[in-house]
């Protein structure tokens, strides 16, 4: 795949999710903005019924008092008037029966103390109008009823019990103080009737206002700063100039209303970073894909370059033995064989490099470990390169502090790290290698330093040097034999012995890697 199509299909991929993303939050907002709408229109419809419902009952108590002084005989009646009668008899031959029928609509005046209604005046006046309906049936034209049984009776005195009182309610029911109407209790009861019954179960606090004004029917929490509350009008009449309304807010109504999208929320936000992460994913695997290769491909190139100096110089070797002139000259002989073993045994460790690490992925490289002591190690490590180091005008200085130094460790292959980091401080020191070995203690672990002086690594280097086939671009220079194999293989023993290891580089000046290891008592 080019470098092209790669990013225009990581481009394409990264626009569909944020258009999916942007359509859930999309989405999420609109449901929580219905919600809103539908709270608001629940509690409002709540509030009419509140309102509905204490008018009927202010207007039912009014009514009951008026008609409770009426019957006791207490209110003053100053007269009757008939407002309109109808009066009408028949008689049937047939059945020797006479029925009458009566009904009349009559007006009762009369004058109530205002004390009992406590609205400041000394007495009122109301009219009770009384409607009267009677219908008989008598078996002869007797209509006393005194000397004739009397068979059926199909009618009762009937009464308008309310719209008779509704003028004196609206003319004096508003300057009876509001407190005295209604109570807090009577608001909540119904409140949280109606809310409970639309599934609204969230905390809620209430008030009547007249003339944007408190009034004493309120909760102790009630702030009618709160932008989100919710008025009806209440006892709204022509002559009633209080403009009362009763005023409800819910504290916490953000938390009800977040709560009822959460599920969805939820399953919304799982799915979307499952997506986000199956992307972030895919696409660090394409890369890290696309790295392998890269890396893969200057590996063969490396690895071709190298085999290819050795393997000319062993064909050499071999053309010059054959040559009659040298065959017999057994100094000669024996110099191209030492050549051709050199050269051998060159291709032969990077092969088992390979191999090594193949292993240790596999986990079948057996590794056993015993009580050594890392200082022994250290000085066989150096003996391995001593004189490669003296070759090249370089010294080796080591300061072996660490008092204690016994850790459980496989001999062969420990060593094998340490020539592995000492090889890498040779290579990469353009000059005479300048190498500092030194252990130290730190709480139960034993460090072990190795420095240099040579070429060093920039920071974006040093996070990566520990990865398999990995080496520095050096484009076609080829300077420093290496497969990027060697710290992968010595990062991969570190771990395995439980300890650790880190290089701190500059360019330039130099590295250090540091290797910590338990102590063993």
């Amino acid at each position: 795949m080019s470098k092209k199509v790669f990013f225009v299909l990581v481009i394409l991929m990264s626009l569909s999710l944020i258009g999916i993303i942007f359509v859930q939050a999309y989405y999420i907002k609109n449901s929580i903005s219905t919600k809103e709408d539908q709270f608001t229109f629940n509690v409002k419809k709540t509030l009419s019924y509140v309102a509905e419902n204490i008018e009927k009952e202010d207007f039912r108590d009014h009514v009951i008092k008026l008609k409770r002084e009426i019957e006791s005989g207490k209110v003053i009646k100053i007269d009757t008037t008939a407002i309109s009668s109808l009066y009408i008899r028949e008689y049937n031959n047939e059945t020797n029966q006479t029925s009458t029928y009566r009904n009349g609509i009559f007006e009762e005046n009369y004058k109530i103390s205002s004390a009992l209604f406590d609205i400041g005046l000394d007495t009122t006046s109301i009219k009770n109008i009384i409607r009267e309906n009677e219908a008989k049936v008598y078996k002869s034209n007797s209509l006393d009823g005194k000397s004739d049984t009397q068979l059926v009776e199909l009618g009762d005195i009937g009464r308008i019990e309310e719209l008779q009182f509704e003028a004196h309610y609206d003319n004096y029911a508003f300057l009876n103080p509001i407190h005295k109407r209604v109570s807090v209790e009577r608001i909540n009861r119904l409140l949280k009737l109606k809310l409970i019954q639309d599934d609204i179960t969230v905390d809620y606090e209430f008030a009547i206002y007249s003339n944007d004004l408190a009034t004493k029917i309120k909760t102790e929490d009630f702030d009618l700063k709160d932008k989100l509350t919710v008025s009806v009008p209440l006892f709204q009449s022509n002559r009633d100039i209080n403009n009362y309304l009763l005023m409800v807010n819910f504290p916490e109504r953000k938390q009800f209303i977040w709560s009822s999208v959460l599920g969805m929320l939820t399953l919304s936000f799982v799915f979307t970073s499952i997506i986000v992460i199956a992307f972030v994913t895919a696409l660090q695997q394409i890369m890290k894909q696309r790295q392998i290769s890269e890396i893969k491909t200057d590996f063969i190139n490396n690895m071709t370059h190298e085999f290819k100096t050795p393997i000319a110089t062993i064909n050499l070797a071999l053309d010059s033995i054959v040559n009659p002139k040298i065959i017999d000259d057994k100094e000669k002989v024996m110099r191209y064989l030492n050549m051709i073993r050199e050269e051998n045994k060159r291709m032969h460790a990077q092969v088992e490099n390979v191999l090594r690490i193949s292993k240790l992925e596999r986990n079948e490289l057996n590794i056993r470990k015993d009580r050594v002591r890392l200082h022994d190690l250290v000085e066989d490590a150096i003996s391995h390169v001593e004189l490669i180091v003296e070759d090249r005008g370089g010294h080796i200085e080591t300061n072996l502090q660490a008092a204690k130094s016994s850790v459980l460790a496989n001999e062969t292959h420990f060593t094998n790290v340490l020539v592995n980091i000492l090889d890498n401080a040779i290579k990469y020191s353009p000059e005479q290698p300048k190498i500092t070995v030194e252990t130290l203690n730190v709480g139960n672990n034993i460090i072990v330093n190795i420095k240099d002086e040579g070429s060093g690594m920039s920071k974006a280097v040093s996070k990566r040097v520990f990865e398999k086939f990995y080496r520095e671009h050096t484009g076609n220079v080829h300077n420093v034999k290496g497969h990027g194999l060697g710290l992968a293989y010595v990062k991969r023993i570190v771990d395995d012995h439980h300890g650790h290891i880190s290089v701190e580089s500059e360019k330039d000046k130099g590295s250090t890697f540091t290797i910590t290891l338990p102590l063993i008592s």
